[in-house]
């Protein structure tokens, strides 16, 4: 007997949990089926891609001894069923020979929809590296037209973390390579997109292995030069107010206005678009 539970869009960015209509993980729990392993199939859109082999060795031995303590989550095709959520746990199911392991079973129609469940259960149980999530993020925004912002307020980020993390995409694949194994971080991989040549950013990639370096380490050692030549042309000349902002929008590229108040005052800069955006951000970084 199979039991299936509704979804509700609003509900999506707290997770597989608040689509489940039972308050339970438990496999004795209501609404939990029994299927055939040979009848569920793994979803072609899952954000997770690498598998540790030691890792699913450690948990088919554990299933064997235990069982499966945890459901997995997928949808009902036309003929079998699609992983949702937890296919690690039915690969390591299927190295322990089981026949039938629990599942929730949710009405979810739309891919988008089951892109968007399968990438925050991933995120939400931290099983994704940061390449394996910029690419559910370049998914739900190429494949399933979704802005920046609606991907954030989906998965429950901010729209800036989308982007950064969306940013690393543009890494050489070797660097990609090396930030999904782990070898370096975002944050490494954050400060070599600072330098605008493959060379160059290949250069401080086999820099950061080699020597070590932090990540500050990193930032310190692609900023120098940029940083000099920035403060130079932001060093601002008393002057009227209107040659300072003019001053202030050539280095900006952007709408620029100075606010005087009776001591100090505030400077506000103008962006267009959510890439302006980020390009000013960017720039301000590099300061």
């Amino acid at each position: 007997m199979r039991r299936s539970c509704s979804v509700s869009s609003k509900r999506l960015g707290r997770g597989i949990n608040a689509l489940i209509d039972s308050k339970s993980n438990k496999t004795n729990s209501p609404g939990v089926s029994y299927i055939n392993v040979k009848n569920i199939k793994p979803n072609p859109n899952q954000p997770r891609h690498d598998f540790n082999n030691k890792s699913l060795d450690e948990l088919s031995n554990s299933i064997k001894e235990k069982g499966l303590i945890t459901p997995i989550t997928v949808r009902e095709l036309d003929k079998g069923y699609e992983i949702i959520a937890g296919e690690r746990r039915w690969r390591a199911s299927k190295l322990a020979k089981l026949k039938s392991i629990p599942a929730y079973i949710l009405n979810i129609n739309s891919d988008a929809e089951m892109m968007e469940v399968a990438l925050i259960e991933n995120i939400q149980r931290e099983d994704l590296n940061p390449i394996e999530e910029a690419e559910g993020y370049a998914v739900l925004n190429s494949k399933y037209n979704l802005s920046h912002h609606d991907i954030a307020k989906t998965i429950g980020k901010k729209r800036t973390t989308i982007s950064n993390a969306l940013r690393l995409l543009n890494l050489p694949p070797e660097i990609r390579k090396s930030i999904r194994t782990r070898q370096i971080t975002a944050g490494h991989g954050r400060a070599i997109l600072q330098k605008k040549s493959i060379s160059a950013m290949r250069t401080i990639w086999k820099k950061i292995i080699n020597e070590s370096l932090s990540v500050r380490a990193t930032e310190s050692l692609v900023k120098p030069k940029t940083k000099n030549k920035k403060i130079k042309k932001i060093i601002i000349p008393k002057g009227p107010v209107r040659a300072i902002e003019n001053q202030l929008i050539e280095i900006f590229g952007t709408k620029v206005k100075l606010k005087p108040a009776q001591i100090g005052g505030s400077i506000e800069i103008v962006y267009f678009s959510d890439d302006d955006l980020e390009r000013i951000i960017d720039l301000l970084q590099s300061l």
